[in-house]
């Protein structure tokens, strides 16, 4: 996750925190195409109404973006610590800021996660990669 990404997503959620405080921002990105495009989360999951709620309480983004809300999806973005502690066990893709091992990304099983860092089962075997390291990451669909 780039400062930039982080620091709107953080904006975003101090936002939407006195009227929809359940809402988790997962991602907030700006798309080369000018879009703004969050993925958000709720304990009692996504709706389309409470995709236009929050898209009505970030009016303010639509003079310089297009607003695109939506629910995370099977490939759902993992952003902070506690998305990779809530889903070990589970397959995830791992995008790395530089190449390691010849490699910009890491593909397997969530085994481990602290403040500081995931630990990821791969075909290669077990990797430990600190969070500032990581460019971008999502859980794979399919299991």
């Amino acid at each position: 996750m780039s400062a930039g990404s982080s620091d709107l997503q953080a904006e975003i959620e101090r936002r939407l925190a006195p009227s929809e405080p359940d809402v988790e921002v997962l991602l907030a990105e700006v798309v080369p195409t000018g879009i703004l495009r969050l993925f958000i989360d709720h304990p009692d999951g996504v709706t389309l109404a409470l995709c236009e709620r929050v898209s009505g309480l970030l009016t303010e983004y639509c003079d310089r973006y297009s607003l695109e809300v939506s629910s995370p999806g099977q490939d759902r973005p993992l952003t902070k610590p506690q998305h990779y502690s809530r889903y070990l066990g589970r397959h995830a893709r791992v995008r790395l800021r530089e190449s390691r091992d010849g490699h910009r990304s890491v593909t397997g099983e969530l085994v481990g996660a602290s403040d500081n860092d995931v630990t990821i089962a791969a075909q290669e075997g077990v990797v430990t990669i600190p969070y500032e390291q990581i460019a971008r990451s999502n859980l794979v669909p399919g299991d």
